[in-house]
This record gives C-alpha cells, sequence and structure tokens, in this order.
C-alpha cells in the first residue's frame, strides 16, 4: 500500500512541504510548468539548496515579482515593499470567500477543489478564533494570500498525482521562542498555528524562531491520518524540502514514499479498573470517550480485591488523542489510576458501498487485506428498509444475497 511519512524534526511550512514533494514526482518540470500556468500572477521557480551539507529544493513563489516571507505571521517583506514602492501605501486584503472562489475557478480537479478549499477553511478557523471572529469576517494580506494559495493546491495537488493510500508524520517541532508579525511579538507557536495544532502531538526545541507557519500546520492537520513512529515501509523515494532560515541543524522537512505490507500503526490500550460507578455511569463515560476520539471503548467484567465485582474499563487510541483521552478518563470516571500499553494495531483497507434492492439502497462496509477480503451490510440499512417495507430482516437479507 503506497504511503507517505512527513518528517516533521525540522517543522513544516506550506512551501517546504510542497518542495519535498515535488522531489517525489516523477516530473517535476511539468508539474512547475502547469501550476505557473494554472495560478494568474503567480510564478514558482525551483532551486538548489544546502543545509549542513545537505542538498534539498526550494520553491521560490512570486506574486507579481513580490516574495512572501516564508512565515504567514513575518510581514518583514510586506513592510520592505511597502517602502520602496508607495504605491502599495495601501495593503490590500482578501477574504475567505474570495479565496474560495478562486480555487474554485482554477482548472484543476474537484478533488484537489474539495482538498485546498478545506484546508483554507481551516486556517480562517484558526485565525478567526484567534482574534474572536467569525471566519468570514477574516481577511488575509493580498501577497500572502496567493503565495498561501499556491502553496495548499501545490500540496493538494501533488498528494493527488502521487496516489498515496496512507499519510502519516512524526511529532511536529514549532520552533522556539518569538515570533515578530503585524501584531508584534508573539510566542512560538504562534496563536493560530498552536490552534490549528490542537489534538496534534507537538514540541518546542530551543529558541530559534518558529519552524512551524499556519499553512504547514493547516496542511498537516488535513491529510495526516496519525502522528508518530514512521511505519515499516519498503522505501521507494525520499524528498527534502528546504526552507529559507538557517538554524543550528537543517532546515529541510524530509518526506519518505514507499509501500507498507498492509495498513499497521501504532495504537495505545488504555485501561483502569472500577468497581463503584453504576452500569448507567460508565456507559455514559464511555459514549464521552468515543465523542472524545477513542477508536474503540469497552468494559470486561472482573472480579477485584475482596472479591468485589468490577469492571476493566479499556481504551484503543491514536497517540495523538492520547493524552486527551486519559483526561477524560479521570474526568468521566471513579478511577485514581490509569496504565497504558503501546500497540501495533494491523487494519484491513475499508471502503463504503452500496446496492441497490426493491426496498431501496443498502450500504456494505467492504474491509480487504491481508489475503482476506470481508462484505457486510449496514444493519441500520437492513433495518429501516425492513421497517418501511414491513417485512423482517431476514426477508432484506436474503434480497441482498441475491
Amino acid at each position: 500500500m503506497k504511503t507517505l511519512f512527513i518528517e516533521c524534526g525540522a517543522g513544516a511550512a506550506g512551501d517546504m512541504l510542497m518542495s519535498a514533494l515535488l522531489e517525489l514526482h516523477p516530473d517535476p518540470d511539468d508539474f512547475l510548468d502547469r501550476i505557473n500556468k494554472l495560478i494568474p500572477d503567480v510564478l514558482v521557480t525551483r532551486e538548489s539548496v544546502e543545509q549542513n551539507g545537505i542538498v534539498g529544493t526550494h520553491l521560490r513563489v512570486k506574486i507579481n515579482g513580490i516574495e512572501e516571507s516564508e512565515s504567514m505571521y513575518d510581514h518583514k517583506h510586506h513592510h520592505e515593499h511597502h517602502n520602496k514602492h508607495e504605491h502599495h501605501h495601501e495593503h490590500r486584503h482578501t477574504a475567505l470567500s474570495d479565496i474560495l472562489d478562486i480555487i474554485d475557478k482554477l482548472q484543476i480537479s474537484s478533488d484537489v477543489k474539495k482538498e485546498a478549499s478545506s484546508v483554507y477553511a481551516d486556517l480562517a478557523a484558526a485565525e478567526a478564533k484567534v482574534h474572536g471572529r467569525e471566519p468570514e469576517n477574516i481577511h488575509f494580506h493580498e501577497v500572502g494570500t496567493m503565495d498561501a494559495v499556491c502553496d495548499i493546491v501545490g500540496v493538494c495537488m501533488l498528494i493527488n498525482e502521487l496516489d498515496v493510500k496512507n499519510i502519516y508524520a512524526s511529532f511536529v517541532n514549532v520552533g522556539g521562542g518569538t515570533v515578530k508579525c503585524a501584531h508584534g511579538i508573539l510566542p512560538v507557536p504562534a496563536p493560530a498555528t498552536a490552534e490549528l495544532l490542537r489534538g496534534i502531538p507537538f514540541y518546542t526545541e530551543g529558541s530559534e524562531g518558529e519552524r512551524c507557519t499556519p499553512t504547514g500546520a493547516a496542511l498537516l492537520k488535513h491529510f495526516v491520518k496519525s502522528f508518530g513512529d514512521m511505519p515499516v515501509m519498503t522505501l521507494e523515494k525520499t524528498g527534502m524540502g528546504a526552507g529559507t532560515k538557517h538554524f543550528k541543524n537543517a532546515n529541510i522537512l524530509r518526506v519518505f514514499l514507499g509501500d507498507t505490507a498492509e495498513d499497521t500503526e501504532e495504537i495505545y490500550e488504555i485501561s483502569c479498573n472500577i468497581d463503584d460507578m453504576t452500569g448507567e455511569d460508565i456507559a455514559f463515560a464511555c459514549d464521552m470517550l468515543f465523542k472524545a476520539g477513542a477508536k474503540d471503548v469497552f468494559t470486561t467484567p472482573v472480579f477485584m480485591k475482596k472479591g468485589r465485582p468490577g469492571q476493566l474499563l479499556s481504551c484503543i487510541v491514536s497517540a495523538d488523542k492520547k493524552d486527551e483521552i486519559i483526561r477524560y478518563i479521570f474526568g468521566y470516571t471513579s478511577t485514581i489510576g490509569i496504565r497504558e500499553h503501546k500497540c501495533k494495531r494491523y487494519v484491513m483497507e475499508r471502503i463504503e458501498d452500496k446496492t441497490a434492492t426493491k426496498y431501496g439502497d443498502i450500504r456494505f462496509k467492504v474491509s480487504e487485506g491481508f489475503g482476506t477480503k470481508k462484505i457486510k451490510p449496514e444493519f441500520e440499512d437492513i433495518k429501516n428498509a425492513a421497517l418501511e417495507s414491513g417485512v423482517s430482516l431476514e426477508t432484506v437479507r436474503k434480497e441482498i444475497g441475491k
């Protein structure tokens, strides 16, 4: 199964991710030619950059000859341009609706439009929350807008054309210290970046400045299935996207493209023993744990000290949800101690299909992998068909089996 792993030890920025993915593309020159014809007034050029002895690709994006800075928060280039060219005294801004309209009019597939629009909507939602506004009232600086549109659309196109099935990433290094923006000096990660990284494991390293930009965070949030160690994979290609800033360690985002034999992921089993809660209260806690993002929640009857009957509560969670699930267990149950076990989960690839019957459309869950294929009809559809038609569940099942 074709898999992409993104190594975020140097952080993540839109241009770095697009640069790294371009190195994986079978025809990078053709891709650059297409994207330069795609977005009006945008020129994307490629150059090799050496960082600490490692050579990577850096894509320079110019909008009407103006190059945006690497960070969406850093408006240094905007002010320098303003000082040199007085006819840009008034900075023009673009609303989210205008950006979505720009994306919708691009000559790209509907799938890429959907992905790019979703990423930008996440960006606007984060900015809106930070500034106490509604997303539709957020306006982006014109130059920064088109730079980010190019990065986001470019990354969505590349991922679509590479045809990867699963995308994983390491924990995200956001940098450290502070970053200068239009609103003043802000701590790293900047507020909107922190909002976008909610639920994603990240860390600060040193006081070297911003390593993860809002655009990079939004792309990771949208595409990455889970965060943690690299899965076992047979490597096909590596790509290196270089940033323009210089740090002690190489400012290079690496991506790895390869095949995983089957779909596996690192998960945690979080468990605790409970002997002083009613069944109804435990059921409520289980519902809340599912809502918090647990992959599975179940209880097992056990006997505890002095022969007391109790319940073993178990949760299956991804690494990025582990800490939140632990807080929920403490908050919604009576336990005062929790155990965790790191496991590898083997998962069959699952898709949803449907078939037309005289009782209406019935959805199916199709699972395949490890030399096995399983097909299971959706019970709710069978039940609704039986209720609406006045027949038994078995009658509907027989119709499906024809």
